[in-house]
């Protein structure tokens, strides 16, 4: 089984901008938890806290598409110092204002500067190993353990956030999360022997490749949807523990969540597939619905655990289908703006999900605000479905690892 993933970290650069990718990531899973933990504490309300975080990360969705453009025109070496300086020292902003009680919309503000300027790191990796290994079949392998490596950090960066936040102060997990966005994007700013190489500019290489957005609406919709459900979880589980009198068991049981997207994700990426990636994408968004209705009917922890790592299940197969849609379907020369593209569709959906579950919060439980993620879900499922087999990967080769059982 590691035999596949073996073969593609082996490769000249790859460990080394791939564990760089997972220090620079791990704000992803850090930040909008972490301001929900720090306005709840100095507001007592998870509305206000969630409108903090929702403006984090519309920030994020607003400027994702622009981020992607920079980085395919400028390189990751000029884009990503800049952008991650900018978007460090907003954040700390945020923190001050709302520790110094600043009303709205300061602390909104400050934190949507620091969603904008946020570099996609998990792009910028991807990219790399699109331009490393090209037309390879293990790309899909390659792919498949950046999915790990993306549940490793939801494993991580909530239950660090969680636990410096209710155990020292509030800011200490935001700032944690400040020091591995600077530590990370800067290790992987100067690993330049594997990143792709800036786009010409336009006036010598043409018309750019036209994006085919037939199929990307679709994408950035379930994407959306998929956002929401993390969102929302994320949220309605911080304030179950909360009222169950166990705050700390926010990070552990949304870590138990990721862990169980992580035990997937390492088995799927070292099956070869013989059915389409679509196929996979649309049965992985259904599973993903389907785990997700017991939520709202669960009122004990202890419960809540296996039921989140049986849902955690069906992340990684839906999120590792979604990448290798956009990778087969967008021009190599415009894949990290593709790739941000759809990613910031999930951005925007996290900020309403945040924003919704938080005002049901407040008005019926945190029980009650599970049924916004289990909404989300579904509707997730039913775009999936919508996306038509004939526009998705049209001149592509299929992306299979060669050295795994086949499914």
């Amino acid at each position: 089984m590691f035999a596949s993933y073996q073969a593609v970290l082996t490769r000249p650069g790859a460990l080394a901008f791939s564990l760089s990718g997972l220090v620079g990531r791990l704000p992803i899973s850090m930040v909008s938890l972490g301001l929900v933990l720090l306005v709840e504490d100095a507001t007592g309300s998870y509305g206000a806290a969630g409108a903090v975080a929702a403006a984090y990360v519309i920030g994020v969705a607003l400027l994702a598409v622009v981020n992607g453009r920079l980085l395919d025109r400028f390189g990751q070496r000029r884009v990503l110092p800049l952008a991650i300086t900018l978007s460090s020292a907003s954040l700390g902003a945020t923190m001050l204002a709302v520790e110094d009680g600043a009303t709205a919309p300061v602390p909104h503000l400050l934190a949507a500067l620091a969603g904008a300027s946020m570099p996609q790191i998990g792009s910028c990796v991807r990219a790399r190993w699109a331009y490393l290994l090209r037309d390879d079949p293990r790309l899909h392998t390659a792919f498949s353990y950046e999915a790990v490596i993306d549940e490793t950090v939801f494993i991580l960066g909530p239950a660090i956030v969680t636990i410096l936040a209710t155990t020292w102060h509030p800011v200490a997990g935001l700032a944690t999360a400040i020091a591995c966005g600077l530590a990370g994007s800067l290790a992987l700013s100067v690993q330049t022997r594997t990143q792709p190489p800036p786009a010409p500019p336009r006036r010598t290489a043409g018309p750019r490749p036209p994006m085919p957005w037939g199929v990307l609406v679709v994408l950035i919709g379930t994407s959306a949807m998929l956002g929401a459900v993390f969102g929302g979880a994320e949220v309605a589980t911080v304030a179950l523990a909360d009222e169950r009198g166990r705050p700390a068991w926010a990070g552990p049981l949304l870590g138990i969540w990721a862990l169980g997207s992580l035990l997937a994700g390492l088995t799927f990426g070292a099956i070869a597939w013989r059915t389409s990636h679509l196929l996979r994408f649309r049965w992985a968004a259904t599973a993903l619905a389907l785990s997700l209705v017991p939520l709202p009917f669960i009122g004990s922890l202890l419960v809540l655990a296996p039921v989140l790592l049986l849902a955690g299940l069906a992340i990684s197969p839906t999120l590792i289908t979604l990448t290798a849609l956009v990778e087969q379907t967008v021009p190599p020369a415009r894949l990290t703006e593709g790739l941000a593209v759809v990613h910031s569709g999930m951005a925007a959906g996290i900020a309403p999900g945040a924003a919704i579950v938080g005002i049901v919060i407040d008005a019926e439980g945190a029980s009650a605000s599970f049924w916004v993620v289990v909404v989300a879900g579904v509707l997730g499922a039913l775009t999936a479905w919508t996306l038509r087999h004939r526009r998705v990967g049209a001149g592509r080769p299929p992306v299979l690892p060669p050295t795994s059982p086949v499914a």
